[in-house]
């Protein structure tokens, strides 16, 4: 009865992700080069509408760093025909909820509504893009609004510097060397004037994609975005060209200091593939095998067994022109870093030397096409999906077969691509330690 109970369920789940494939879209170019994606979902009364601007931090001028992650506060200031203080007001009147978020890539604006609300949504967004009001109030205001941001989620908060320091180490030419928050002497130094370049430059309807999904009738929500979208000027064509990265080829060595821990941290760091590779999916399922939960290879050795660390893990940040892999561990007791990272390093030779099992390949490919179906089980999630399917890989259809690069990946693979990127000599070692009290 056991074995009949879990074959249905997997059955089951395989129906699930089949189904959460099937996302119809439509999309189509105004004559201002807005790209608009269209997925009509009838089961429910709701709408989700999005923008995404691609705009982010590698966009900035190294002087001015944090504009991006500012004018994802800045924008909600309010318009010509939407009073300061008032864009939350509105949204929470209507029975709405509103988000937005930066990246060092991309910017993204979205509310889900009652879907009698579409028309309102799209009229917001329209009015974010066509009538922003940029002053000083708004500048002064939001200034001290991501100023309180930082200090709480970075200069106060125990290994809010950790990212930071890797990236300030790892790459050299590329932006993305800096933060999304940026520094706020550079927004200090700042003028109203280039605030409003800023946005001059970046916010225009040929630097993003609308997406409207949920209850939707296509030929009356068409005509809506026209109305409200069509009358908006085309931008400047927006030219990048960022510096190239040379090959890791001998071990960085790095320290960072931390006011806010009394543990150390070691951290192995490699410069790997861009999101829109093949490898990148592979090193996410690398991340899983080795850190993903108490069962996995690097928590269950070191942490559960060998009691020599507090945490250790593995993740695989990917951008849209290089990703960042990082392991790290806090040493427990008498253990130091340098025995810390050997036994990490054990871990990864392992992966390069030998195929992971069977059964561990087979909960990796589970746990993979549960996070894919997860992430488009909602309208909110399938209309995220779609505009960064569609701005960062160039593919919005990737929404329906993306699973199918995901099935396809082999426990070869992953043999290989740690190989191909997990080396000592292509690497980053960062020693991140408390500040000494002398120093604080």
């Amino acid at each position: 009865m056991r074995k009949q109970l879990i074959a249905l369920s997997v059955f089951a789940f395989g129906l699930t992700v089949t189904n959460a494939q099937e996302v119809k879209f439509e999309e189509y170019k105004l004559n201002n080069g807005l790209h608009v994606i269209l997925h009509k979902d009838n089961s429910a009364p709701v709408v989700t509408t999005s923008i995404m601007y691609h705009v982010g931090a590698k966009d900035e001028n190294p002087e001015r760093t944090g504009f991006a992650h500012f004018f994802e506060h800045l924008l909600f200031e309010g318009t010509e025909n939407i009073g300061r203080g008032e864009w939350m007001k509105i949204v929470a009147a209507n029975g709405g909820q509103v988000n937005a978020n930066t990246t060092d890539d991309r910017t993204y604006y979205y509310e889900t509504f009652p879907s009698n609300n579409l028309e309102l949504g799209l009229w917001m967004e329209s009015e974010r893009l066509l009538h922003p009001v940029i002053n000083q109030i708004g500048v002064d205001t939001q200034n001290e609004v991501v100023k309180e941001e930082k200090r709480l989620r970075v200069d106060n908060q125990p290994y809010g510097k950790f990212i930071e320091n890797v990236k300030l180490n790892i790459f050299k030419k590329h932006p993305y060397k800096g933060t999304t928050i940026g520094k706020m002497t550079h927004l200090d130094a700042a003028t109203l004037e280039e605030f409003q370049a800023f946005n001059k430059k970046f916010y225009v309807p040929n630097n993003a994609v609308l997406v409207v999904a949920g209850d939707i009738d296509v030929p009356t929500t068409k005509k809506m975005i026209q109305d409200y979208f069509g009358p908006i000027p085309k931008g400047e064509a927006i030219v990048r060209d960022f510096p190239k990265e040379d090959p890791i080829t001998t071990p960085i060595k790095a320290q960072a200091f931390d006011s806010n821990i009394q543990i150390p941290a070691i951290v192995a760091a490699y410069r790997t593939a861009a999101m829109t590779e093949r490898d990148a999916y592979v090193l996410d399922m690398l991340s899983t095998y080795l850190s993903g939960g108490k069962t996995s290879k690097l928590y269950k050795k070191i942490v559960d067994e060998k009691k020599m660390a507090l945490q250790v893990g593995a993740f695989n940040q990917s951008q849209e022109d290089y990703g960042t892999y990082i392991l790290y561990g806090l040493p427990q007791g008498e253990n130091t870093l340098e025995s810390l990272l050997v036994e990490i390093d054990e871990e990864i030779a392992k992966v390069q030397t030998e195929l992971i099992s069977e059964r561990d390949y087979q909960k990796l490919q589970n746990k993979a096409e549960n996070r894919f179906v997860n992430s488009n089980s909602s309208i909110a999630g399938i209309a995220n999906s779609l505009a960064r399917n569609y701005m960062l890989y160039d593919n919005t259809n990737l929404i329906n077969t993306q699973i199918d690069i995901i099935r396809s990946i082999t426990r070869e693979d992953i043999k290989n691509v740690a190989n191909k990127y997990l080396n000592p000599n292509q690497r980053l070692v960062l020693e991140y330690l408390a500040q000494p009290e002398d120093k604080k």
